[in-house]
């Protein structure tokens, strides 16, 4: 495989809408941090896999102790994040030196599997980019005001991690100015005046926030390890 491949996996929560006073990404399922079940999955994917860890920089040392048990033969890299999750994969970015194919996953979307990495790679490697969607299921109204309407929840996508780019391309959009839009990394290309592409999603990929979805992860991942 000649392209270089780079995860950056973005730690940036205190764990304040858990109820914890550990950041999630170190909370433990199955004995292992949450941080670690991510990367796992990236490793499992592409074995040659280099990879950047943005973290609070109060948790930096935290994070290097954590990873360290692991025992990861992969590339790890270290940054500090910063007051918005733009400054953060931006940092990140600045560990990203040669062409490459990046992915930029949330670090407590644990549940995400190999298949869906490869999958990120190989649309981004043909086409630029992968942003992985799934069709919303609960029936979606759009409020304006005091008003609201429905809308065809078929034409509703709800947008997940890792979105996966080529590097050129990414590293351009972050040279733009933040805007308050720049939600995501989809966002921040599509300003630049690139279009992005979608790819297939997976209803499990949840973004762990509050102790319900730790509940929910803790149960999947004990079913696969079982």
């Amino acid at each position: 495989m000649d392209t270089k491949i780079i995860a950056i996996i973005v730690a940036g929560g205190t764990g304040q809408r858990m109820g914890s006073v550990v950041p999630k990404q170190f909370l433990e399922i199955e004995h292992k941090s949450i941080l670690t079940h991510t990367i796992d999955q990236f490793v499992a994917a592409f074995s040659v896999i280099e990879l950047v860890v943005v973290l609070p920089e109060a948790y930096l040392k935290e994070g290097e102790a954590v990873l360290s048990k692991s025992k990861y033969k992969n590339k790890i890299s270290f940054v500090a994040g910063g007051d918005t999750r733009f400054q953060s994969v931006k940092n990140g970015l600045s560990k990203v030196t040669s062409s490459s194919i990046v992915f930029v996953h949330d670090a407590v979307r644990c549940l995400l599997t190999p298949a869906l990495i490869q999958r990120c790679y190989q649309q981004a490697f043909e086409k630029g980019s992968a942003i992985p969607a799934v069709t919303a299921t609960d029936t979606v109204r759009l409020m304006s005001g005091e008003e609201h309407q429905l809308l065809n929840r078929e034409n509703v996508m709800l947008i997940q991690t890792p979105q996966t780019f080529r590097s050129e391309l990414l590293i351009k959009a972050f040279e733009q100015k933040y805007q308050a839009s720049f939600t995501d990394e989809a966002n921040v290309v599509e300003a630049s005046g690139v279009p992005v592409y979608l790819v297939d999603g997976e209803y499990e990929n949840i973004k762990i926030t509050r102790p319900l979805d730790l509940a929910i992860a803790n149960y999947i991942l004990t079913k696969r390890f079982s």
